[in-house]
C-alpha cells in the first residue's frame, strides 16, 4: 500500500513541544495493529473524555518541551519505522515542523486524534476517534485513512454510523470497546459487525500482552 502523502498549510516552525511521554512498542489499535511503532504522546487535551486513561496528559504545562530534533533521534534509534502521534489531543499543537523532520528520517508518520482541532503536519496515517465531548472539524473527514468509535453504551452504535456516514469512502471503519466496558459491550459490538460488515473490531491488543 503507498502511503497516503497529506500535507497541510505551513505555519512558523515549532522547534519543541510538550511530551509527557515517549516509547517504543507494538500498536495496540485499528488497522495497523501488531506493528512495530514508536509511540511520541504529547501533553494538552480540551476534549476531556470522562472514560480517558491517560487524563494526566490533558494539562500541556505539567510537561516538559522536548525538541523536535530529539523526538525525531530518539524515533529513528529502533528498527521500527513507524511514528505514531498521540495525546492528549495532538493537534492542538502544530506538528507540521515534527511531522515533516520524522520524514526525512525515512518515518512514516501516523496521528491518533478527536479532529477536534485543525489538522496540521505531513501524515502518512490519520487516525481518526470522535468524541461526544467535543465533535471533529468537517476538514479532518476526507483525510481520515480510519474512523475508530470507542463503544461505551448503546447508543455509541448510532453515533458510529453518524461519523462512517461522513467519512471518505475509502476509510477503513473500526469498532472497539471501551476498556472498563468491554466485558459488556463486546458481545454487542460482535453482533453488530456480524449484522453490519463494513465495519472491523479494534482490539486494544497491548493491554492484553501487557506492553505500553
Amino acid at each position: 500500500m503507498q502511503p497516503v502523502q497529506k500535507e497541510m498549510v505551513t505555519s512558523p516552525v515549532i522547534s519543541s513541544l510538550p511530551v509527557m511521554e515517549s516509547f517504543y512498542t507494538l500498536q495496540g489499535e485499528g488497522f495497523h495493529q501488531g506493528k512495530a511503532a514508536y509511540f511520541i504522546r504529547l501533553g494538552g487535551c480540551d476534549v476531556g473524555c470522562v472514560w480517558c486513561d491517560v487524563k494526566e496528559s490533558w494539562d500541556a504545562g505539567k510537561h516538559p518541551l522536548r525538541s523536535v530534533e530529539e523526538l525525531v533521534a530518539e524515533a529513528s534509534g529502533h528498527p521500527g519505522r513507524i511514528v505514531i502521534i498521540t495525546g492528549g489531543e495532538p493537534l492542538m499543537h502544530d506538528c507540521t515542523h515534527l511531522t515533516r523532520q520524522l520524514r526525512k528520517a525515512g518515518l512514516a508518520t501516523h496521528i491518533e486524534t478527536s479532529g477536534s482541532s485543525p489538522v496540521s503536519g505531513e501524515l502518512d496515517w490519520i487516525t481518526l476517534s470522535p468524541k461526544k465531548f467535543k465533535a471533529p472539524l468537517p476538514g479532518i473527514l476526507p483525510l481520515a485513512n480510519e474512523l475508530k468509535i470507542i463503544i461505551y453504551n448503546k447508543s455509541d452504535f448510532d453515533w458510529a454510523e453518524q461519523w462512517a456516514a461522513a467519512v471518505s469512502p475509502n476509510c477503513r471503519l473500526y469498532l472497539q470497546p471501551e476498556w472498563s466496558k468491554s466485558a459488556a459491550v463486546t458481545p454487542l459490538i460482535i453482533d453488530y459487525i456480524k449484522e453490519n460488515p463494513k465495519w472491523g473490531f479494534s482490539l486494544q491488543l497491548h493491554k492484553y500482552i501487557h506492553v505500553p
